[in-house]
Formats: structure tokens, sequence, C-alpha cells
């Protein structure tokens, strides 16, 4: 195929990155026939029904917009589209066999990391979490087992350690959109016809869960500073400190021999260090609860005799 612009591409995602690698193609002049994405949600304390970021920018392009409330049921609309490449990437909801089999080259998803490894719904985070030095974006096919397809083209990622999920986002949804851009002429033209995955090296991640936001510093210094990462900006990881949240979305790890596991080792107009099971956590950024996201000279300068030596977090 002469040019892979002419392609008619139905495109499946909801959140941030998603969105703009959906902005990207359209300024890029694919053919977007239609887009799939998560039902509006109530957003904000007036919960005010709000679209997904990627159906603002199908709306912004005037491309017909569909939101079943759950594909498995509700994707008859769609069979009669004439598609060419299904494409996805943070849908949230699983693609049904019967919508696989509807484009005429292929269904892709472009998969948050170097599969097989970090298969599943949260592998950006979890990467961050495991304190992994790479990470990356693969354009796999879709199959009917969850993210175990053959994989097509990888566009690695590093990631520093200042990096948390906000910033590592940013680089994902760039790789993303070069991983799809610089992948898809040589599997339209079948001079890439993937590769299988190794099953024996496929590794797994979850779904971040509310409770998965809590801190617990019974764990060692490096575990709650990679977990700060993967949370931050959204949602925030949190102690409890008097009934009430303080998040920390900005710390450094720092030895100390001294074992006050989960208590406060020090605060100051200098610095805010709390005891962890190994070594001990500082505190850069916090946010109290319904306030704003602070630098820790500007939360001390507020919050003078808020916390003081010894005291026990959660």
């Amino acid at each position: 195929m002469d040019n892979i612009k002419d392609l008619k591409i139905l495109y499946f995602g909801t959140p941030e990155i998603s969105s703009y690698v959906l902005s990207s193609l359209i300024e890029d002049g694919f053919n977007i026939v239609g887009v799939v994405t998560q039902i509006d949600k109530p957003f904000g304390r007036k919960a005010i029904l709000t679209p997904s970021p990627v159906k603002e920018v199908a709306l912004k392009h005037n491309i017909k917009v569909y939101q079943p409330t759950k594909l498995r049921l509700e994707y008859e609309a769609l069979m009669d589209l004439d598609v060419d490449i299904i494409l996805t990437l943070a849908y949230g909801q699983i693609v049904p066999h019967e919508l696989l089999n509807l484009p005429k080259i292929g269904a892709f998803n472009l998969h948050g990391s170097i599969l097989p490894s970090l298969r599943g719904a949260s592998p950006i985070q979890t990467s961050l979490l495991n304190g992994d030095k790479e990470s990356g974006i693969t354009l796999m096919e879709m199959v009917d087992k969850m993210d175990a397809g053959r994989m097509f083209y990888v566009k690695k990622v590093s990631i520093g350690e200042e990096d948390n999920y906000t910033s590592l986002v940013e680089k994902m949804k760039v790789a993303a959109y070069l991983c799809f851009k610089e992948g898809i002429l040589d599997i339209v033209n079948k001079t890439n016809l993937g590769i299988e995955q190794d099953e024996n090296k496929a590794t797994f991640t979850k779904k971040i869960l509310k409770e998965d936001e809590i801190l617990d510093f019974n764990n060692d210094a490096t575990h709650i500073f990679n977990k700060i990462r993967a949370l931050s900006y959204t949602p925030g990881a949190y102690f409890v400190f008097n009934n009430e949240k303080y998040k920390i979305l900005k710390a450094k790890v720092v030895e100390t021999k001294n074992k006050s596991v989960g208590e406060v080792i020090e605060y100051n107009k200098n610095n805010f260090i709390i005891g962890c099971k190994e070594n001990a956590l500082r505190v850069e950024e916090i946010q109290r609860q319904g306030k704003k996201i602070l630098n820790y000279k500007d939360f001390y300068n507020g919050n003078m005799n808020l916390f003081k030596v010894g005291d026990k977090l959660n």
C-alpha cells in the first residue's frame, strides 16, 4: 500500500495518553472513521458529567463517537462500519471477538510496556513501582487473550529517577504515536508478520485500587519512593494523621540507622523525614487534604506546628 493514511481506522481509547495519539493521527492526516470511548463520568465536587479526553478530541474534529456502557453487549452499531484497522490504546473494556474480526487488515493495540512483560491494566504505574530504568510501547495484535497477541513493533522509553507517572505518560504518549506511525506500513505490506510472545516470560499487572494509594511505612524507603512515583500526580499516595489525609507527591530516600518505623524523625524548616523499615523518606512535595500541592518549604511555613518528632503516621 502506497499511502497508509488512506486506511480507515476505528479508534478505541479513553484517557489523556490516548487522546494525544488520536490528535496526532488526525493532525498527521490519518483517516479516523469513528471513535469508541467510555461513557461520560461525573467529575469534580459538583459531579458534572464530563466526556473523556478522547471524546473531546473526536467532537472537535467532527468524528462520530460511540460510547457503549458494556461493549461486549453493545457493539452491533460498529459492525456496519467499513474499517481497515482497529487501533486501541487504554480504552478500558475488553474488545469482543466479533469486533476483532471486523477490520480488513487487523485489530491492533498500543500497550504500555515491552511485552511480554507487564501485561494488563497498569503497566506504566507498575514499571515505576518496580523501579525499572526502561519501558516502552508495543504495537501488538489483538487476540481474545489479554495482551497476548503477536508483537510487531516496539518503541523504548528511558525512565529517570525523577520520573513519576505524570512525566512518564508524557514520554509514553509520544512513543505510542511514533510506534504506530513507524510500524504500521510494514504490517500492511506484510513485510512484518510479527513475533509470537514467549508465554514463559509473561508478567502481569493489576488495576490500581483505592487501597493501593495508602502508604505503609513498614516497607523499605525505596519501595515507598517508587510507589509515590507510580501514583503521582494522580491519584496520589497518602498517609493519615489525626484522621486527615496527606498526599506525598515527591520524596527522596535518605539513609538512616534510626528504626522509628512510621514515625516523624525530623520536622523543621529544612526537612520532613519519616522512618521506614529500611532507611527513611524525605518529603519534597505534599498536599494536605482539601488543599493545594506545595513544595515542602511552603508547606512547613504554613504548618510549622502540625507535626512533631515522634508522631506516628497511619
